[in-house]
């Protein structure tokens, strides 16, 4: 579903009642384009106008992302929104400075902050493997290195150590996540966003393996009775997972037309 009839159709449940919609949207790839350094990434202007006038007309807009809570709101450039950080175990809500962290990972932090230090290694420095601290996630990113083959095989050691103490690994484009052993994604940060939101219906876009989570999220809280209605919007890609393709309600083609996406929320 591509055309824009197709897309209005698609968004009726959100346009029928904003005060009571929820509109959830990933960073990486959905509002910001894909770049070769991470630190890089930035949501243009022109998108950032419109998501702000998204957030004056919905009941809750929020951006979900697996970087740290912080550093999404950095990139958006938002300050009334709220973010879900690391793929929604920390909170930043509008207007705050300081993340929560979900309870139940709190243990979790100086143990991951153990094996992050303990694969810094001399070796994937070398190899220019980008370590990313997420406080209760370690992710290494290899897009850009000099050798990305090489890199890789480095990471996928890390990821066979991490598997042998006991933690979970979860692998993204070019990046390797490193997660305690506790439910940690997407779908279950907006199931607990949502809980004590009055909120009727709910729209998710994302265009990467972890937004299918939230994807699966919407599905099972529509089927639960909790939402009345659920749009799932896939972002298409060509590093993208054909799932998020093929699981959509709505299709769009690439960030540049995400405002397009923004655009028909605007309109009735």
């Amino acid at each position: 579903m591509s055309t824009s009839v197709a897309m209005v159709d698609a968004l009726a449940p959100v346009h029928e009642d904003p005060a009571h919609s929820a509109i959830l949207l990933d960073v990486d790839g959905t509002l910001a384009p894909i770049v070769r350094h991470t630190q890089d990434a930035l949501v243009d202007e022109a998108t950032r106008a419109l998501l702000i006038d998204v957030s004056r007309r919905y009941g809750l807009v929020a951006c979900v992302s697996g970087r740290r809570a912080s550093d999404a709101r950095r990139i958006v450039s938002i300050g009334s929104i709220a973010y879900l950080g690391s793929h929604g175990s920390e909170l930043l809500a509008p207007g705050s400075v300081v993340p929560k962290l979900d309870r139940e990972l709190e243990p979790w932090t100086r143990r991951m902050q153990q094996f992050l230090r303990e694969t810094d290694s001399t070796e994937l420095q070398h190899l220019r493997v980008r370590i990313e601290d997420k406080g209760v996630i370690a992710g290494y990113h290899w897009r850009g290195a000099p050798n990305e083959d090489a890199a890789h095989a480095g990471v996928v050691e890390v990821a066979a150590r991490a598997e042998a103490a006991g933690l979970r690994t979860h692998w993204g484009r070019k990046v390797l996540e490193v997660r305690p052993p506790v439910s940690i994604d997407k779908g279950v940060g907006i199931t607990k966003l949502l809980r004590s939101r009055d909120i009727d219906v709910a729209l998710y876009a994302g265009d990467d393996e972890t937004d299918l989570d939230a994807f699966r999220a919407l599905n099972e809280l529509t089927e639960s009775g909790r939402l009345r209605a659920a749009v799932r919007v896939g972002v298409r890609s060509d590093e993208g997972p054909e799932e998020i393709v093929s699981s959509a309600d709505v299709v769009v083609d690439g960030t540049a037309n995400v405002r397009s996406l923004l655009e028909a929320l605007l309109t009735n």
